[in-house]
This record gives C-alpha cells, sequence and structure tokens, in this order.
C-alpha cells in the first residue's frame, strides 16, 4: 500500500482505520517527515530525517509514541526537536563496542566494580581493597588484554612470587584472588578468553590464622590500658568493640539515629555483605553506658558532627574514619577484640548457635537455619550478651580515684571517678614537663531542672 498524505490532526488519525495486515505509512502534508505508523493493533507517531555522514546521506528514524497516549500537537512538537537532532547527527547509532577478545584488564575491572561490587552494596573498605589490588599492584598490566595474561599464566606466577616476598604471604594470595575474580567475571561476557584462569599456575602461599584473642586472665591489663588513652571517645570505641564483636569498620559509621535506648538495640544498616545482612546488636546496660558517654563527650569535643555520629571526630565524614593504636599504648584493637569476644564467649557458655546470631554470622545446618533471630533479641540474646559483658568487666579492679568504665556519662572526666591519666611524657623522669589538660566535659542540665555543683553530684564507681 503506497503511503498516504495527509493534514495530520486528532480527528484525521482517529478516523484511521486499522491495518488489515503488516502497516502502512500517513505523511503529514505539512511537516515534512513527520508521519503515522498504522499497525493490526496500535497507530504510533513517527519522525523520520536524514544527515550527511563521510560525504554520504543517510536516514533515520525515531517513534515518538503511540498515537492513544498523545495529542498530534504535543507529537508534532516533539517531531520539530527530533528532526534537528537528527540532522546534526546526534542520534547516530553508537559505534560498534570492541571486540571481547581485546577487552583489558582496566575494561574488567571496571565492569566488575560496577556490576559486582556497588550493585551488590559492598562495603567502601572492600572496594578499596580490590582497587589497591588493580590500580597499585597491578598498575602496570591495565592496558593489557586479558587475553595476553589468559594465554600466559606464568606471567601472574611470576608477579605472584615478587608480590609474596614484597610484601608477604597474605597480600600476594589476596592480589591474585582479586585477578581470579575479575577474570572469572570478565569471561561471562566474553567467551573467547581462554578457558583456563590465569591464577592456575600460581602456587597459593599458606595462610594462618591469626592468634590474637584475649583470654579472662588478660582483660585487667587491658582495660588500664584502655582506660589510659587520653581521647575519651576512642577509649569507648575500643570498649564498645570489645563488648559488641562488632567489626570496627560498621561501629565507626554508627549513627545517632540507630540507637534504640528503649529496646537497647543498636542498628547496623551496612555490615560486611551489603545491606541484606543488616541486624540489630542488643545491648548489655554496659554497652548502653558505654555509648551514652560517647555520646557525650561527642557533643561536647564536636557538637556539629555529634548530631548524626555516636563516635564523631574532626573529619571530613563527621565520624571516627581511623580506630587504629600503637601496640605500646594498647595491645589490642580492632579484629582483636572481635576474635576475643568469641573466645571470651565461649568462656562465658554461651552457646555456638547464640554466638553465630550475636556475631551477625551465618547459622550453619537446616534446622537451625530455621531460627527467627529477631524473636531472640529483646530476651533471650539480650540476656546473653549481659553474660558475657559481666565476664568482661567483672575481674577488672579500677586503680584508686579511677571507676571507668563503669562509671555514668556525667562522670566523664571527673577527677575523682576518671582521673586524667598521666601524659606519655610524664612517664620519663628526664623529662618533667606537664601533661596537656584534661577535656572539659560539660555537664548537661534537663530543662526545668536546677544544675547541681561538684560537690552535690556523686558519681557512683559500680
Amino acid at each position: 500500500m503506497a503511503d498516504l498524505k495527509v493534514n495530520l490532526t486528532d480527528r484525521a488519525i482517529e478516523r484511521l482505520p486499522q491495518a488489515d495486515r503488516g502497516q502502512y505509512v500517513v505523511r503529514d502534508v505539512e511537516l515534512r517527515g513527520f508521519l503515522v505508523v498504522v499497525g493490526a493493533k496500535r497507530k504510533t507517531f513517527t519522525v523520520q530525517g536524514e544527515y550527511w555522514k563521510d560525504g554520504r546521506r543517510h536516514y533515520k528514524k525515531v517513534a515518538i509514541g503511540p498515537a492513544h497516549e498523545m495529542t498530534t500537537r504535543d507529537a508534532r512538537v516533539r517531531a520539530k526537536e527530533l528532526l534537528v537532532k537528527i540532522s546534526r547527527g546526534e542520534l547516530q547509532p553508537p559505534p560498534a563496542p570492541p571486540t571481547t577478545t581485546d577487552v583489558t584488564l582496566r575494561e574488567a575491572w571496571a565492569r566488575y566494580k560496577l556490576a559486582h561490587l556497588e550493585r551488590k552494596e559492598r562495603s567502601p573498605a572492600t572496594i578499596r581493597g580490590y582497587a589497591d589490588h588493580v590500580e597499585r599492584v597491578m598498575s602496570d598490566w591495565l592496558d593489557w588484554p586479558l587475553r595476553k595474561l589468559g594465554e600466559n599464566p606464568r606471567l601472574v606466577a611470576e608477579r605472584h612470587d615478587r608480590i609474596t616476598n614484597a610484601s608477604g604471604d597474605a597480600a600476594a594470595n589476596g592480589c591474585m584472588r582479586t585477578l581470579r575474580a575479575i577474570y572469572n567475571h570478565a569471561r561471562k561476557t566474553a567467551r573467547e578468553l581462554p578457558a583456563d584462569n590465569p591464577t592456575i599456575g600460581v602456587d597459593w602461599n599458606l595462610e594462618r590464622r591469626r592468634d590474637t584473642a584475649m583470654g579472662v586472665e588478660d582483660l585487667s591489663h587491658w582495660l588500664d590500658q584502655v582506660g589510659r588513652l587520653r581521647h575519651p571517645i576512642r577509649r569507648e570505641f575500643h570498649l564498645f568493640t570489645l563488648l559488641s564483636g562488632s567489626r570496627p569498620g560498621a561501629l565507626m559509621q554508627a549513627r545517632v539515629e540507630h540507637f534504640d535506648f528503649c529496646r537497647r538495640l543498636l542498628h547496623i544498616p551496612r555490615p560486611k555483605g551489603g545491606s541484606k545482612r543488616a541486624f540489630d546488636i542488643p545491648l548489655s546496660r554496659a554497652m548502653v553506658r558505654c555509648l551514652i558517654r560517647a555520646m557525650r563527650v561527642s557533643r561536647s569535643l564536636h557538637p556539629d558532627a555529634a548530631q548524626a555520629w555516636i563516635f564523631a571526630a574532626d573529619s571530613s565524614s563527621g565520624h571516627m574514619v581511623e580506630h587504629k593504636e600503637t601496640r605500646h599504648r594498647l595491645s589490642k584493637w580492632g579484629n582483636d577484640l572481635r576474635q576475643s569476644y568469641r573466645t571470651l564467649g565461649q568462656a562465658a557458655g554461651l552457646s555456638e548457635i547464640d554466638m553465630h546470631l550475636l556475631m551477625n554470622h551465618s547459622v550453619p545446618g537446616v534446622n537451625a537455619g530455621y531460627i527467627t533471630r529477631a524473636k531472640l533479641l529483646s530476651q533471650h540474646l539480650r540476656d546473653a550478651q549481659e553474660r558475657l559483658s559481666a565476664l568482661i568487666l567483672h575481674n577488672h579492679e579500677t586503680e584508686v580515684g579511677r571507676a571507668w568504665p563503669r562509671i555514668p556519662s556525667r562522670c566523664v572526666g571527673d577527677p575523682k571517678f576518671d582521673a586524667t591519666p598521666p601524659g606519655p611524657r610524664l612517664g620519663n623522669p628526664q623529662n618533667k614537663r606537664s601533661a596537656p589538660s584534661p577535656i572539659a566535659i560539660q555537664p548537661q542540665v534537663r530543662p526545668g531542672s536546677a544544675s547541681r555543683s561538684p560537690a552535690e553530684a556523686t558519681c557512683p564507681g559500680g
């Protein structure tokens, strides 16, 4: 059927009969390139224009939309805009993608980072670790085709040996695991790559789990160490890490809104594994006191950041970003405390399933998989947490004049119950410089109540 030409209006289009089979075209007599494609079931506004490329004329057809969803006037306005873009060559088809066999490590890494890490909401620390392996350790390979590595696994094995000698067993294995994951991901869409992963030639280093946990007999010394830290927010952070057994990266980003004081819960929205692994930590009384002390000190030292963050800091993000301490000042921190939490849980008599639930580990076995963790939070898991916190703090004998970590928040910095520890230079008898002055924590007074003098305010040690 030859193309028809009419003055396209809403009424004229409504009168057009549907095609018996195939399609036919009705062109507008006023606007060249504006037309309606009529099929058996629908009528579609369309625009067809031309552009020049490489000295040749090309044609481009673009659908505007169904005629029953928009008026002819709106379609005509849209057609004029598209005709201008077509004439300028702005709607040309994208260039053909490069052949899959020539995909480089840089391209494969960009795709893996977007599709596998960011879309699955992996933690920023995980993404930074992968990026360090690819963009620093393997930076000279970034523009190499993956095919070259796939066909020469000896290159990968030699790189693994060099990294082992330079950075250690674990660093070399971690770098090769990153390369293995990126290659396997790239081969899903580039089937021409060699089937064998280039890390097949790697002789993996033997890695041993670090035994850095504390036992019951080590707690008193560690609590004395952490109590002597001069920064009260970091002191509370390390204590809460031990009492909760949580990963430091998640705790540093704990927000005030995630602390439910009434239900005694702390929500962790983005733990390891992403938001799908979000969970609530049941809080013992010692943990609640620890969080309140941290919040009060944060409001005194960093009032703006403390509106959002529990462990506030003078950083671009507003919260703590570094938790490491020197070993001579604090012997255990970070994941050492997570291992200690698991070890002390065994000493406290907690069951294996309870420890899995408290630490947000996957519960092994089909039968245990039927357990609903939320139903155990308010009573059973909180009681288990209370037993473990009591074990951690039970045998700690505080020094004379110090009641931390059992003091309430109003007594942080109190000269009687929370005496400021000596400065690091006072331990050297040859250096008699005075230590920095203690941080003053202003007492908070509720509206409508009279403030109490230091003599009237008593701070129980228990």
